[in-house]
């Protein structure tokens, strides 16, 4: 099972930025690879929510279960339902002077043995290219709202 590991510092509080990346459902607002985020259920610490994206020209539908430590500056996500047969991993938010670093995994897994070996590389390079925009548009984002404040 491919696992992808993208990494990005932001000057900033690490509770700040913990605060826009777990505001999924506003994503789609400053990250193009998103159609939608929408929040389905909602606990006390966790979230089921849909998402359609893009990747590549491929619409991609699921629905992901989102655990959240706000403490530890930590979200956990899992695939519940959707297009492959794993996909789930995790935001980790961490405070280093005054910079914030955010690392963002994703473990997947298409489920269908003989495709994978040819699909698994080239989904990997996707998936960090599209990891790395996303957190790309988080330091944008983050960078952009705390200049107008």
């Amino acid at each position: 099972m491919p696992l992808v590991e993208v990494k990005e510092t932001i000057r900033g509080q690490a509770s700040e930025v913990y605060g826009l990346i777990k505001d999924m459902a506003s994503y789609p607002q400053f990250m193009e690879s998103l159609k939608e985020v929408r929040v389905l259920e909602q606990g006390d610490n966790w979230t089921i929510t849909a998402w359609d994206s893009t990747l590549n020209g491929m619409s991609f539908k699921w629905k992901e279960r989102d655990e959240f430590d706000d403490a530890a500056c930590r979200i956990r996500y899992a695939q519940t339902e959707g297009d492959l047969k794993k996909f789930e991993g995790e935001w980790i938010v961490e405070q280093a002077g005054d910079q914030t670093h955010i690392i963002l995994t994703v473990d997947f897994e298409f489920g269908v043995p003989m495709l994978s070996t040819l699909l698994n590389p080239v989904a990997k390079v996707k998936l960090r290219q599209n990891g790395e925009a996303m957190l790309q548009a988080i330091k944008q984002r983050f960078e952009n709202n705390r200049q107008n404040n």
